[in-house]
């Protein structure tokens, strides 16, 4: 499955570190590449920096036209999917999505606009009661792919984290024998 996300502004309350949660939880979940406008190019940096450490090639696109994104992905064959309060229910829309080969999941940060719910092919939502779209990111990514996203150790990876019951356990990459 081929998962990117698209990020829908930025609240001028909240600082660049909610928008950098939703890059790293896009990362850490599976999610390929993250779509993003009114973001700051520091966040590019620090997503390059963290593949460097932690392996892959997750990418942070600055774009600011996100509703041209929706209509070239839908050309390429991409599903969306609107993370939102208003949606289906999560658990009805998951069995709909069991044989979906890509999809661009998108998640606002304020107040959505209505073209986003007629573009997208699915509004879910994740609980209905206000939450953070990375905590709704979050769960959909997990659930959609059934927790497979964390059996997977990313290529090129400097440091990898060894679980363990107690303790931090990190080992460099050429510890790894990989």
């Amino acid at each position: 499955m081929i998962i990117e996300v698209a990020r829908l502004g930025q609240r001028l309350v909240r600082d660049d570190r909610v928008t950098t949660h939703a890059a790293l939880v896009s990362r850490a979940f599976g999610a390929r590449r993250i779509y993003m406008s009114e973001a700051s190019t520091d966040i590019s940096d620090t997503l390059r920096g963290v593949n460097r450490t932690w392996g892959g090639d997750f990418e942070v696109v600055l774009e600011e036209d996100l509703k041209g994104i929706i209509r070239r992905r839908k050309a390429d064959l991409f599903w969306t999917v609107h993370l939102t309060m208003y949606g289906e229910a999560l658990d009805a829309a998951l069995s709909r999505m069991a044989r979906l080969e890509k999809m661009l999941v998108v998640i606002g940060a304020g107040k959505v606009p209505r073209e986003i719910y007629d573009m997208a092919d699915y509004n879910v939502a994740v609980g209905s009661q206000p939450h953070s779209e990375i905590a709704a990111l979050a769960v959909f990514l997990d659930r959609v792919q059934g927790g497979r996203q964390f059996g997977v150790t990313p290529a090129g990876a400097a440091r990898r984290i060894i679980p363990s019951e107690r303790g931090k356990h990190v080992v460099d990459g050429e510890s790894q024998g990989s």
